[in-house]
């Protein structure tokens, strides 16, 4: 397993120490500094030091990346208020963030890549992660879900135990996960598509602009018009809707068929998303929020950056060609 998979699986047991901490907000600060300090020295010490010393550095990282995700997620609740309205449109607003750092994330660091060099893109990054850092502090104070009693937040193996005993957390689990690797595949599946439909190898950039428009422009649309209903009920039909998407891609007969597709499939994604944000906050024991936020986003990481590695290995890739596919927002 690749080293960008196995340490986001990780991240559920450390984890618990969101849920245990009179201060959130200081866990996830320190995860963003401690993400930001690795990144860099990986990046700085790859030319000078074994490369299995930048592959720890770089795990250390990744076991980071789901308290930055999910561990911030977690705290919308708290941040917002009880609320259900407010709560759902705080969750569209948490989708845009992904929306936005997904579409322009990328794009940022292929112009600093080529402006400048692959290390200032990837120093820029970790740059990033500690301003994030001193964002996350100005968050205001929320106290801690288990009300001073700590002992009744449970450890990660029986969090995870207890998200397999409960339908909807289940669900909402597989769902999830189904999902991401479903779309994983997209931006690979768009190279693929320029070959079917015999066009420029170069227009597959503009399948996966289009994928990222329409999550953006999904994620926009939940945001103004917050979800309503049962998250349950949600993310099982928004599922199917990124299913029908997903099948309208394979089947396209012409390249603005694709197009289209692959923005209705972005947009559907963005509700889907949106949905199983409900479905954590709603569904989870208070005490364990930060937990099943993390173990979701954890295990869809890993699917997701599993799958990728798997399209390029299998495709008999080299070096080369996953370089410029992870420019171009592969993986």
């Amino acid at each position: 397993m690749h080293h960008r998979t196995a340490p986001h699986l990780l991240g559920p047991f450390t984890a618990r120490r969101i849920d245990l901490a009179s201060d959130g907000r200081r866990t996830i600060a320190a995860a963003c500094l401690l993400y930001a300090v690795a990144l860099a020295t990986a990046v700085l010490a790859y030319p000078r030091l074994p490369v299995t010393v930048t592959a720890l550095l770089l795990a250390a990282a990744g076991t980071c990346d789901p308290l930055l995700t999910g561990g911030i997620s977690s705290r919308l609740a708290g941040l917002v208020g009880p609320g259900l309205r407010t709560q759902r449109r705080a969750q569209g607003w948490d989708v845009a963030t992904y929306g936005i750092g997904g579409t322009a994330g990328p794009s940022v660091v292929a112009a600093l890549s080529g402006w400048a060099t692959p290390t200032s893109a990837a120093l820029a990054l970790a740059v990033g992660a500690a301003l994030a850092a001193g964002c996350v502090l100005l968050l205001p104070y929320t106290p801690p879900l288990h009300g001073g009693q700590a002992a009744a937040v449970p450890r990660p193996g029986p969090t995870l135990a207890l998200m397999a005993r409960t339908g909807t957390l289940r669900r909402t689990l597989y769902l999830t996960v189904i999902v991401a690797l479903s779309v994983a595949a997209l931006p690979i599946t768009a190279v693929h598509m320029t070959a079917i439909l015999d066009i420029n190898a170069a227009t597959a950039a503009v399948l996966t602009a289009a994928y990222g428009l329409g999550n953006l422009a999904g994620s926009l649309t939940v945001m103004a018009f917050p979800l309503t209903g049962s998250p349950d009920r949600l993310m099982r039909h928004l599922a199917l809707g990124v299913a029908a998407g997903l099948t309208t891609v394979t089947l396209s007969p012409v390249f603005a068929v694709a197009v289209a597709a692959y923005a209705l499939t972005g947009a559907v994604n963005s509700c889907f998303f949106a949905a199983t944000l409900a479905a954590r906050t709603e569904y989870a024991p208070p005490q364990a929020r930060g937990q099943v936020f993390i173990w979701v986003a954890a295990i869809s990481a890993a699917a997701m950056a599993a799958t990728c590695e798997a399209r390029l290995g299998l495709e008999g890739r080299t070096c080369e060609d996953r370089a410029g596919a992870q420019a171009a927002g592969s993986c």
